[in-house]
């Protein structure tokens, strides 16, 4: 298991893969801010799907609020891009790391991805 700090980066986990899989998807709340034009043109431009919150639903909300800031934490506050770009690819790298690395306790010490893979083989065996 590697000791480095979140924050830092090693090369197994910043390698995603192809940028032409699938499309990441930025879950957010319902505010005017989200649903303004520069902030979806912003989106399609780094290839993100918007993925607004249920309405009324605080609880959902929550989770992408404290998932925004664990990424600002980590990637966003840590360091300063030259490029759109490279903000992209950072992003991507994160996320990828994110998903096939973290161990998470809501997920019963599983990553998000095996977690996800798990839920769809019971759907299918049901």
């Amino acid at each position: 298991m590697s000791t480095a700090a979140p924050h830092e980066s090693t090369a197994s986990w910043t390698t995603p893969p192809s940028t032409a899989a699938r499309r990441p998807a930025i879950r957010h709340d319902n505010d005017q801010q989200y649903a303004s034009e520069a902030f979806q043109d912003k989106l399609r431009f780094l290839g993100a799907e918007s993925r607004p919150s249920f309405v009324r639903s605080p609880e959902g909300n929550g989770c992408a609020e404290r998932f925004i800031r664990t990424l600002k934490k980590q990637r966003l506050w840590v360091r300063t891009f030259a490029t759109e770009e490279e903000l992209r690819l950072a992003l991507l790298q994160w996320a990828y790391r994110y998903n096939e690395h973290w161990l998470q306790e809501c997920h019963n010490a599983l990553t998000p991805s095996q977690a996800r893979r798990e839920l769809m083989q019971s759907k299918q065996a049901a």
